[in-house]
């Protein structure tokens, strides 16, 4: 709740959320209007599918184990998928004040390149090609023939919302590789700029 100063000026606290979100999306300095987008974008693309598979969690006969699975999958799909973030936010390049021993120190360019390059060849293998060429052989990944079930061979409405929210999800991959060389870019340019 907002509070009146001595002087008339409204005086707003922010919270401990308001902040952390602030530092979470606060950008480095170099990053265009273009690159924060394309990595806001990265969350979105991924959380239709995630949304997706949270009705089956409750679906009848799936064991306990796959209904812990199915919103485990969800949550790490968004929190990896959130990590693109770091490619074009502050906390990319410097770690964070709260983490013991590293807080506040340069985030090797290294060690978020090669994760974040291998993560965008893997995502695009698997959700861009893969998915595609898998979707034209009507096979599953494994090279086994889709069932009747399949919510892409249902038809109608079930398959129209399948392919909804599962379309988006191709573009996770080369999103995250487009962010990956503008971050190695950027950081090869600041590691010359304080080497010189």
């Amino acid at each position: 709740m907002p509070t009146i100063s001595a002087d008339g000026r409204v005086i707003t606290r922010t919270g401990r959320f308001r902040a952390a979100w602030r530092a979470a999306h606060e950008p480095a300095p170099g990053v265009s209007r273009g690159l924060r987008l394309t990595a806001y974008a990265v969350p979105l693309v991924v959380l239709p599918s995630s949304v997706w598979r949270l009705p089956a969690a409750f679906g009848d006969g799936i064991s306990f184990a796959e209904r812990m699975y199915i919103p485990f999958l969800s949550v790490v799909s968004e929190l990896l998928a959130f990590t693109a973030i770091g490619l074009v936010a502050r906390w990319g390049e410097i770690f964070p004040h709260g983490i013991p021993r590293l807080g506040g120190r340069q985030v090797p360019t290294r060690a978020a390149v090669i994760p974040a390059a291998l993560g965008a060849a893997a995502l695009t293998l698997l959700f861009t090609v893969l998915a595609i060429v898998n979707e034209i052989r009507g096979t599953t990944i494994r090279g086994d023939a889709l069932s009747d079930d399949f919510p892409g061979e249902a038809g109608g409405w079930e398959a129209a919302w399948f392919y909804v929210c599962y379309t988006p999800l191709t573009l996770w991959g080369p999103l995250l590789a487009v962010l990956t060389v503008a971050y190695y870019r950027r950081r090869r340019g600041i590691d010359r700029d304080t080497a010189g």
